[in-house]
């Protein structure tokens, strides 16, 4: 019998996360200060967040330990199962053999955990009383409100308004644990005033939801920031995943052929897959794949170039590819995926062909999805459902290959878009190259 599970114990919980920055074979792009254009200096961060992530995003060390406290608290759900998806492949008719990382057995549903609790235990460590933060399709948002509240920190999160009124038990997830949550733009900040004022019936984009949490952290000094994708430390602290899928595939005596994920600002899928560049780097027969959505095809339309993160240009520029801080995404239903530039890490990955990407469909990623529900019986996240349509792509294209995706988080949540799929009412949408154009026009000059 084909063994279906591949069960870690508390003890192989990784105690360290891994720096994938000392192995790389180039030096990554310093971020810039929006100001001076000069590279940033560790304290232009200190407005906004605690030295110790300063340093971990600014780290060349390969492992950075992890806290006694935050990996009693990863005890929660970690480690995460790796499965072998027997029913998917009888299902497929393949040779290959398809593993997924199940990391929505997290409290929140996602993988957005393994950074939260990290990021609010180094906040609280050095005094700071509250986090604000932004979040998509509100697996951030609840992942960070969780951490709060584990911690003793408040909360405020900016939603992107498309996603406030699309997903509301997100909203309540966020409100159980006593966090307070903002439809962004909103009258709450200047930049959000200033872009309600342009257009009062903006429905709102990750880069202006950054703007006003970014605002009010610097505007309050017992307020820090908290960001749940695209920074290196972000990254790092995901890095979990992919060390202990290294463990579980050594448990299977199997070794991947292609290691999948969805991108969005980069977390899971860096955090998949960053402890395998390695791996990739001695043998160039890997096969690294980003999957991202046509709607907002940062990676594969977009321009390796220094923009800033967010869209009224208070962050700092960081050189990654990028549609425009002032691309305006469409409101699909990988909410999540909505984000006009992408991780400087996984940026310079696929600008040195070190890791692939590809960019599909909405309707696809849906049909994917119900099959993998249907073989598997997980409700897959949409963004998690990206990976999922291009795991079965490569299964039904190769032979005899392994195949390994991460299910970065389950759909429960989004079941409102699952009806929207099956009554027929969503449609594709590849965004017009004349409007990717028209926003790269504004990059700035460094």
């Amino acid at each position: 019998m084909k063994r279906s599970k591949f069960l870690l114990f508390e003890k192989d919980i990784p105690s360290q996360w891994y720096n994938v920055a000392a192995d790389l074979p180039f030096q990554l792009p310093p971020p810039i200060h929006p100001g001076t254009r000069k590279p940033l200096q560790p304290s232009d961060l200190s407005a906004i967040f605690p030295m110790a992530l300063i340093k971990q995003e600014m780290s060349s060390r390969r492992w950075i330990d992890v806290p006694q406290e935050v990996w009693d608290i990863y005890r929660l759900w970690r480690p995460t199962p790796l499965k072998r998806a027997l029913r998917l492949e009888k299902a497929l008719k393949t040779t290959c053999r398809i593993y997924y990382k199940d990391e929505s057995v997290s409290p929140t549903g996602s993988h957005k955990t393994n950074t939260s609790v990290p990021q609010a235990y180094y906040n609280k460590k050095e005094g700071i009383k509250r986090l604000t933060t932004e979040t998509g399709a509100g697996q951030w948002g609840a992942a960070l409100s969780f951490a709060c509240n584990a911690f003793g920190l408040g909360c405020r999160v900016y939603m992107v308004k498309v996603s406030f009124h699309q997903k509301p038990f997100r909203r309540s997830l966020m409100h159980i644990w006593g966090s307070e949550v903002i439809a962004s733009p909103s009258e709450e900040t200047e930049s959000g005033r200033a872009i309600l004022k342009r257009d009062p019936h903006c429905q709102g984009s990750l880069g202006m939801a950054i703007s006003e949490a970014v605002e009010e952290a610097a505007k309050n000094k017992d307020a820090n920031y908290s960001l749940g994708s695209v920074l290196n430390h972000v990254l790092l602290h995901q890095t979990v995943i992919g060390l202990e899928v290294k463990k579980q595939m050594a448990m299977a005596g199997d070794k991947p052929d292609f290691l999948i994920a969805c991108v969005g600002g980069g977390s899971n899928f860096g955090g998949f897959a960053l402890p395998f560049v390695k791996d990739k780097l001695k043998n160039n027969k890997l096969k690294i794949i980003a999957v991202e959505p046509s709607a907002c095809p940062t990676l594969t339309k977009g321009v390796y170039h220094y923009d800033f993160g967010d869209t009224a240009s208070l962050t700092p520029l960081l050189k990654m590819f990028t549609l425009g801080h002032n691309f305006m995404p469409p409101g699909i239903h990988a909410g999540g995926l909505r984000y006009h530039g992408a991780s400087p890490l996984i940026s310079a990955l696929c600008a040195h062909k070190i890791v692939d990407a590809v960019a599909v469909e909405q309707l696809d990623i849906f049909k994917a999805a119900l099959l993998f529900a249907k073989s598997e019986g997980i409700v897959p996240a949409p963004e998690s459902a990206h990976a999922i349509k291009v795991a079965i792509d490569v299964a039904k294209k190769e032979r005899n290959k392994c195949v390994v995706f991460n299910l970065s988080g389950h759909g429960f949540l989004d079941l409102a878009s699952y009806d929207k799929y099956l009554s027929g009412e969503l449609q594709n949408y590849a965004h017009p190259v004349s409007e990717i154009k028209r926003a790269l026009k504004q990059l700035p000059q460094v």
